[in-house]
C-alpha cells in the first residue's frame, strides 16, 4: 500500500530502522525527506520512496528492504503503479538494484556517479591538498569559527544564509528538492548541522545526513554560503566535521550524487540505451545550466575520494518527453 505524507512522521522511526537494516546506498536517507510518499507489503520489513509527478511514480534509490525481499518488494511496486495506469521513473539506483530493474523488464542507464572518502586515511597533507590548505587557513585567519548546532534554535541563522543564496542564483532559480537534502522535518533528529560564523554573523553551514551499509557513516548533503563569504568557508566547516566524525568512529564521508559525472562504458548494464548514453554524456560536457556538475565534481575530487560508485535511472522501454518532465518537476527543476 501506499502511504501519504500525512502518515509519514508516525511512520518515521520505523523507516529510518529499515534503512539501519538494509540500505547500502549512500543517499538513502533523503528518502526520509518531507514530501515523498512511500509504498509498503505487509509481510515485508522495507518500503519503496516515490513522489507522484503527473503520469509518473518517481522513484528514489531502489527498493529498502532485506536483499531477498527486495525482488519481490518491487514487482508489487511495479504491478501496483501499472494497476493505478501509472509508469515509474527510478532515480539514484545503485549498482545491485540496477540488475534488478533489468531483469523486471525495465531500462537502465548510468546518469552519474557517488563520491566517498575513508575517514581513516583522510588527511590535508602532502602537494595534492595544497590549495585546500591554503583555503582554510584564509577562512581561519577571516575569524571564522565552526560549531554543531541545533536546527530548530538557530532557524534564524540558516534562514539569513539561504535567502541572499538564493538570490544569487538568479530570479528564475528555484530551490532543488528530492535529489538533495533538507533541514527540519520529522528526520531531522538524525542529522547534523555545522554552522560557519564571523563575528556572529552566519556565513555558512553545511547538513549531514546518516550513511548505512557497508560504508556507514555521514552524507554531505546540503550546504550553503553567503555570496560574499570568504574563500575557504565551505572546506574548512567540512573539515572541521570530518575531523570531529572521525574522532567518534565514524569511517566514512560520502559526498552523494552528482548527475553527468563518473560516466564509464563498462558500468552501462546489457540493454542500456544508447541514446539515452549520448544524451548523458552530452549532459556532463556541456549541460552546466541545466546542472552545475562540474563545479560540484571539481569540488569533490579536491577530496581525493576513495570510492566513486555509479548510480542509475531505471525507466519504462522509452525515456519518452513526458518522463523527462516529470524528472524536472519532481526535482524542482522547472
Amino acid at each position: 500500500m501506499t502511504v501519504p505524507e500525512s502518515e509519514t512522521s508516525a511512520g518515521n522511526a520505523l523507516a529510518v530502522e529499515v534503512l539501519r537494516k538494509c540500505s547500502d546506498n549512500p543517499s538513502a536517507f533523503l528518502a526520509l525527506n518531507q514530501g515523498n510518499e512511500i509504498y509498503t507489503v505487509p509481510e515485508i520489513f522495507g518500503f519503496v520512496c516515490f513522489k507522484r509527478v503527473g503520469r509518473y511514480r518517481v522513484q528514489f534509490g531502489g527498493p529498502f528492504a532485506d536483499p531477498a525481499d527486495r525482488p519481490v518488494l518491487l514487482r508489487r511496486f511495479l504491478a501496483d503503479t501499472r494497476a493505478a495506469r501509472k509508469r515509474v521513473l527510478a532515480l539514484q539506483v545503485q549498482r545491485e538494484d540496477a540488475e534488478l530493474y533489468a531483469e523486471l523488464g525495465m531500462r537502465v542507464n548510468q546518469i552519474g556517479a557517488s563520491y566517498a572518502v575513508e575517514l581513516a586515511g583522510a588527511t590535508l597533507r602532502g602537494k595534492k591538498f595544497v590549495s585546500l590548505r591554503n583555503k582554510i587557513s584564509r577562512a581561519t585567519r577571516a575569524g571564522l569559527e565552526i560549531a554543531e548546532v541545533d536546527a530548530a534554535a538557530h532557524r534564524a541563522d540558516i534562514e539569513a544564509v539561504d535567502r541572499p543564496w538564493l538570490r544569487g542564483k538568479g530570479r528564475h532559480v528555484k530551490e532543488l528538492e528530492f535529489l538533495i537534502g533538507e533541514i527540519g522535518g520529522p528526520a531531522q533528529e538524525y542529522r547534523k548541522l555545522f554552522l560557519g560564523t564571523i563575528e556572529g554573523r552566519p556565513v555558512g553551514y553545511l547538513s549531514f545526513a546518516p550513511v548505512y551499509g557497508r560504508r556507514a557513516g555521514w552524507l554531505h548533503d546540503l550546504s550553503r554560503r553567503l555570496p560574499d563569504a570568504p574563500p575557504g568557508v565551505m572546506e574548512a566547516i567540512n573539515f572541521h566535521a570530518m575531523t570531529q566524525f572521525r574522532e567518534t568512529g565514524s569511517e566514512w564521508l560520502h559526498f552523494g550524487f552528482t548527475p553527468f559525472t563518473g560516466l564509464e562504458a563498462g558500468h552501462e548494464l546489457p540493454g542500456a540505451r544508447p541514446f539515452v548514453t549520448r544524451v548523458v554524456r552530452l549532459l556532463g560536457e556541456r549541460g552546466e545550466l541545466v546542472y552545475p556538475s562540474k563545479t560540484q565534481l571539481e569540488y569533490k575530487m579536491k577530496w581525493n575520494p576513495a570510492v566513486i560508485l555509479p548510480e542509475y535511472m531505471a525507466y519504462p522501454s522509452l525515456l519518452t518527453p513526458p518522463a523527462l518532465w516529470s524528472l524536472l518537476r519532481v526535482t524542482n527543476s522547472v
